[in-house]
């Protein structure tokens, strides 16, 4: 098990059954902050709101591995005018 894996399922035991309290933290740190900028950033601050919401609500029903980076070919370019050619990059 990665680290990524072990943190992922740590922060789903925090989360599982205190979804409502992190969603009220979430709604009060964004209110916060609101204030403090005189909802200059009022939607920003809602975007990220309901972002955070929807992850503690999906939070459950996430599998607990980490996400599979995409993979791409690797390409032998052809070095630059005047640099040595490197084998395997």
């Amino acid at each position: 098990m990665g680290l990524l894996d072990d943190l992922k399922g740590k922060a789903q035991q925090v989360i599982g059954g205190n979804e409502q309290a992190i969603k009220d933290g979430i709604d009060k740190a964004g209110d916060f902050v609101d204030s403090k900028t005189g909802g200059k950033y009022a939607d920003k601050i809602d975007a990220a709101q309901r972002g955070a919401s929807g992850f503690v609500d999906q939070a459950d029903d996430r599998p607990n591995t980490a996400p599979v980076a995409e993979q791409r070919p690797v390409v032998d370019e052809p070095p630059a005018a005047g640099e040595p050619r490197q084998p395997g990059l």
